[in-house]
């Protein structure tokens, strides 16, 4: 039996998935498909090589154009620097790349100044891009963890969530890469021993929290995730990182010996102490094979 096992030692987020289930072998073509049918403007994506800490690892980017545009990269505005000097290339997750050219970055969660879409809005996007039934579920629930979890943060309905951070068309490309991806991949068990989160604050739509965030935090207790916080300042599980591993995840125990099949490595943006890179590793329960 195949299993995928997220190593999220270095954290999670959107792109960071995206890229790694790339870098394991996940259908481009099927991808490019999906994207290139999402009915909204203002985003393109490229998908390249990059070096992170000195390991080559996959980059998934989502650019976009000026208008749509936020911070999330610039790392002086997210730890809570009032008159940084905002990068307009720059945005969402983890992006902490030893780059050798510009990245523009991918799906966001936290600073969406510009567009605001409700989770109704957002289904009727993921309903009419051109992607496999059992891809489009899996968006849809991404989302709706998501908005169960910023509904409990702001004490409003779910339907009266408005997905500043995750509604923008940035988190929703992300969102749609990471079910397209997985989908293509055909692997039902998923595997999550942990999540690596870092500590102190970091700047949101809704001022400067706690790490992990509210929403984040109300999937890590939702969906029992085991938590390791890393002696590390910073935000290393965004929300769109835990609501798919959330929805992906089928159990958090690894088998006591397994073969490595495949390996994907995710670069992150943010740049950390600890380098962000998310390894997907594609294994075979050596006690389920010799049983067989």
């Amino acid at each position: 039996m195949k299993s995928l096992y997220l190593e999220c030692n270095a954290g999670i987020s959107g792109d960071m998935l995206v890229a790694a289930l790339l870098d394991l072998g996940a259908d481009k073509e099927a991808l490019d498909k999906a994207l290139q049918s999402i009915p909204a403007k203002g985003f393109e994506y490229k998908i390249s090589r990059v070096s992170k800490a000195g390991v080559n690892c996959c980059d998934f980017d989502v650019i976009l154009d000026e208008e749509h545009a936020n911070h999330d990269h610039d790392m002086a505005f997210l730890h809570g620097n009032d008159d940084a000097v905002v990068h307009s290339h720059e945005h969402e997750h983890h992006r902490d790349h030893d780059h050798e050219h510009e990245h523009s970055h991918v799906p966001h969660e936290h600073h969406h100044h510009h567009e605001h879409r409700g989770l109704q809005e957002v289904i009727a996007i993921i309903d009419a891009t051109d992607m496999s039934a059992a891809a489009k579920e899996l968006a849809l629930k991404i989302f709706d963890i998501i908005a169960d979890a910023e509904a409990k943060a702001h004490a409003v309905e779910k339907n009266a969530v408005h997905f500043h951070e995750v509604g923008a068309i940035d988190s929703i490309v992300d969102i749609v890469a990471i079910a397209v991806c997985a989908d293509s991949l055909g692997v039902e068990n998923v595997i999550v021993p942990e999540l690596c989160e870092g500590r102190g604050t970091v700047r949101c739509q809704h001022g400067v929290l706690p790490v992990p965030v509210p929403a984040t935090a109300n999937i890590m207790q939702r969906f029992g995730f085991n938590v390791h916080l890393l002696p590390v300042q910073g935000e290393f599980v965004t929300p769109t990182g835990a609501a798919a591993a959330a929805a992906l995840m089928t159990t958090d125990e690894l088998p006591q010996s397994f073969k490595i099949l495949g390996i994907g490595l995710g670069a992150g943006k943010r740049q950390y102490e600890r380098p962000s890179i998310l390894r997907a590793l594609l294994i075979e329960d050596n006690a389920q094979k010799k049983t067989l």
